[in-house]
């Protein structure tokens, strides 16, 4: 006989980047006065540009990628939360200077530019020059201008059209700055309380997997060698299943392996409070992307999509990993799912992938 265990009440994604190493000189330039902390939240990003370039092709490249969808959710989220800043007000307002994180864009050609002037202060006259006949010599980053906490990009080229080019090119590394630098953030929010050291051992023991689980979350349900988790409040449902398998073939390693452990656990253990109902992964309305990707050295498939309960009107995102130990011939089925309507997602489902990342397995 199948268990079933009622779900949850109705609740009402490369150019080089090089470190710039200003700090003492900053700290000497402001005198013995301390830095304050810079404030923001997680996926903020402040671009400093001028005017003219933000309502150029250059800004919409910017807003192409940057601002793009967030893989993937019911309702589009951006990836990064775009605040044009002009040039004016971050050399004029001191609490413009005070955010976590900044993207200076500049045509170095343009001397003429505020945001120009701002990169060639900072990047120095030598690199500058080396720039004009490197094009790869693009961007830097620097931390800690104006206060404690900060992440600086500088990104820039001789020309407009250079300049679109080095933002497609150097997305995906600035974008995997941006979120390192957001990560310690995440971690303090989903670990405010601390740990549920009980529960970490409880997995540990039963699958044989280390996992850091906040101490708001806890154990709904366990069967042989899968357990349920969750944490829940007024506003949302975030959840962990886990599920330890043995290793077969390379065809639980596909697309259609990791869908199928994935609709097998839903149908068997979780539903809505409605009869007949359970949870299966919708790839009709939205597609369900797979990936290849390193866990803690582990071999993972990775899925990302959207899942909804059959004879109910329920649904959210899930991110899965399903991560194979060679030493023992076992697969790890990790799958983060989060029911919260009419919320937004996009940083929940953060902090749902920053505890998968923490297996250990």
């Amino acid at each position: 006989m199948k268990k079933m265990i009622n779900y949850i009440s109705r609740i009402g994604l490369l150019g080089l980047l090089f470190v710039l190493p200003w700090a003492c000189s900053e700290g000497a330039r402001q005198g013995l006065r301390p830095l304050s902390v810079a404030f923001g939240s997680v996926n903020q990003v402040r671009v400093v540009m001028d005017e003219d370039l933000w309502e150029s092709p250059l800004g919409d490249t910017l807003q192409y990628y940057y601002a793009a969808a967030y893989p993937i959710l019911p309702q589009p989220e951006p990836i990064f939360d775009l605040y044009h800043l002009p040039p004016g007000k971050l050399i004029n307002q001191q609490v413009q200077r005070e955010f976590r994180t900044f993207m200076l864009i500049g045509d170095l050609s343009d001397t003429t530019s505020a945001t120009t002037q701002l990169i060639l202060k900072d990047i120095g006259p030598e690199r500058a020059a080396e720039a004009k006949t490197n094009p790869k010599l693009n961007s830097f980053v620097g931390r800690n201008k104006w206060s404690n906490g900060q992440l600086i990009i500088y990104v820039f080229a001789y020309s407009k059209e250079a300049l679109i080019d080095v933002l497609k090119e150097n997305y995906p590394a600035i974008a995997n700055k941006i979120h390192d630098h957001d990560k310690p953030k995440v971690e303090a929010t989903l670990f405010v309380s601390g740990e549920n050291k009980k529960l970490m051992e409880e997995v540990k023991g039963r699958l044989g997997a280390d996992i850091r689980l906040p101490k708001e979350y806890f154990l709904a349900l366990k069967e042989g060698n899968m357990m349920w988790i969750r944490r829940e409040t007024e506003a949302i449902s975030s959840n962990l299943l886990l599920y330890k398998v043995p290793y077969t073939d390379q065809s639980q390693l596909t697309k259609a392996g990791i869908k199928a452990i994935r609709d097998s656990l839903g149908r068997q253990y979780i539903s809505s409070t409605l009869p007949n109902t359970y949870m299966r992964t919708n790839d009709v309305d939205l597609p369900m992307f797979t990936s290849i990707k390193t866990v803690n050295s582990n071999y993972t498939l990775e899925a990302r999509g959207i899942w909804d309960i059959v004879n109910d009107y329920m649904g959210g995102s899930f991110v899965s990993y399903l991560i194979y130990n060679p030493d023992k011939r076992e697969l790890l089925f990790v799958d983060g799912f989060l029911h919260a309507p009419g919320k937004d997602k996009r940083n929940h489902m953060q902090q749902l992938e920053y505890l998968l990342s923490s297996i250990r397995y």
